[in-house]
């Protein structure tokens, strides 16, 4: 065998997919709010994002990894907002549920990506830049300026639990420009169709401020649990409307009943006082009485 057929070719390894990457960093979630708080936006939004994607092609994360490059180890390579948004992508990869959001493969940016805060909101609000220390290793960058700089996602909210502050940012002109809330208060999402806002209520036992949607008139967009509890108010009070109806029909039946009884006893009277009369032989017809 000559030389040239017996050296072996190396080719560098492939990008890894969502099922080679960690799904996890090993931290714990901050707080108590986290999960229901993402619930509570992804259960709401439902008949929107139906409208949306009829051929229900979009991906929502909730503390999901999106990696925007690759690293060692991998999870330094990625950002995983508390819930984001991701259209026209399929809900399944290859038949397999996603354990991350790989950018690098396929590259359409979440519409929206919110961070719930537990502390001031300075992390979620660093801008430091992707670099090269002087001994060669490379500085983290901030998560804003990865969201801003390199995925480029369209909406960026912050929420910070303890004070119930909430910040929106738009990517315009390749910046993060932040929002101004409308006269509700809210901020629309525009390509979603949808306002984002504060909602003071109880859910799952908690009874604080929440992150929730409205529609673009206004109207808060119900959790399925919401919106049973309303058909069944709806269905009881229109039972009750039945109920009442049926009451004063009865009550008009009754009435009716009482005035023909009235009526009839009235007339009995009539026959008798006629009838005495004319055997004490009192000419009705000359009284006028007939």
């Amino acid at each position: 065998m000559t030389q040239q057929a017996t050296e072996k070719t190396f080719l560098p390894p492939p990008f890894p997919d969502h099922t080679q990457l960690p799904e996890s960093d090993g931290t714990f979630v901050k707080n108590f709010q986290e999960h229901p708080q993402s619930i509570i936006l992804t259960d709401s939004l439902g008949p929107i994002l139906q409208q949306q994607h009829p051929d229900g092609q979009y991906a929502i994360g909730q503390d999901c990894g999106i990696y925007w490059r690759e690293t060692e180890p991998p999870e330094k390579g990625a950002e995983a907002p508390d819930w984001f948004y991701v259209p026209d992508v399929p809900p399944l990869l290859d038949g397999q549920i996603r354990r991350s959001y790989v950018f690098w493969r396929e590259f359409m940016p979440p519409l929206i990506a919110l961070e719930f805060a537990s502390g001031n909101g300075e992390e979620e609000r660093d801008t430091t830049p992707l670099s090269v220390a002087n001994d060669g290793s490379t500085i983290k960058p901030g998560k804003f300026w990865v969201y801003e700089r390199i995925i480029r996602i369209l909406y960026y909210g912050i929420y910070e639990i303890k004070t119930g502050k909430l910040e929106v940012y738009h990517l315009q002109d390749f910046r993060y420009q932040k929002l101004t809330p409308n006269e509700r208060g809210h901020y629309p999402i525009t390509l979603l169709g949808v306002e984002l806002g504060l909602w003071q209520g109880n859910y799952q036992n908690q009874s604080q401020l929440w992150l929730r949607w409205w529609d673009l008139d206004g109207n808060l967009l119900l959790t399925g649990n919401e919106q049973a509890q309303l058909e069944k108010d709806r269905a009881q009070k229109a039972e009750v409307r039945a109920e009442n109806a049926e009451e004063r029909a009865t009550l008009e039946k009754q009435r009716a009943q009482n005035a023909e009884e009235r009526a009839t006893l009235e007339k009995q009277r009539a026959q008798k006082l006629a009838e005495l009369l004319r055997k004490m032989g009192v000419d009705l017809a000359a009284e006028g009485l007939e």
